[in-house]
């Protein structure tokens, strides 16, 4: 539900204004990264497991990031064998640009909703997700 409401129409929007050459997959990259690095380090099959997409795929589209500066991969902290991957200054950037402009389009939507709406709706549209993604999405361990 995330990904195709919160990403998908959104994030469309988002990067038609910001990057229009960054593809939602870009996107979903950098979020997976950025969310998996609070975690330890992040690998294309951590990303893999996180977007439920095959390896070969995560491999493919991490490669166009790199090339695109986003992202970069460097040697594993633990692992000098392991390559892992990390946002660069300019994957952050866009991050946040995004972020911002996604703000920007859902404030417009609420802009005339009543302020205990608003808050009201946030805390169950968040309760909502995280029970989808318990429900529907369960990690593998």
């Amino acid at each position: 539900m995330r990904l195709l409401m919160g990403r998908r129409l959104i994030g469309r929007l988002a990067v038609q204004n910001v990057a229009p050459g960054l593809e939602l997959s870009h996107l979903d990259v950098l979020d997976a990264v950025k969310r998996a690095e609070t975690t330890g380090e992040v690998t294309v099959g951590t990303i893999a497991e996180i977007l439920r997409i095959d390896p070969s795929r995560a491999s493919r589209i991490v490669a166009e990031m790199v090339t695109r500066g986003v992202i970069r991969r460097k040697a594993s902290q633990a692992d000098a064998r392991r390559i892992v991957v990390v946002i660069t200054a300019l994957g952050r950037k866009l991050l946040s640009e995004i972020k911002a402009q996604k703000l920007a389009i859902v404030q417009s939507i609420v802009e005339d909703w009543p302020a205990e709406e608003v808050e009201a709706f946030a805390a169950l549209f968040d309760k909502f997700i995280s029970g989808f993604e318990q429900k529907v999405l369960p990690r593998k361990d």
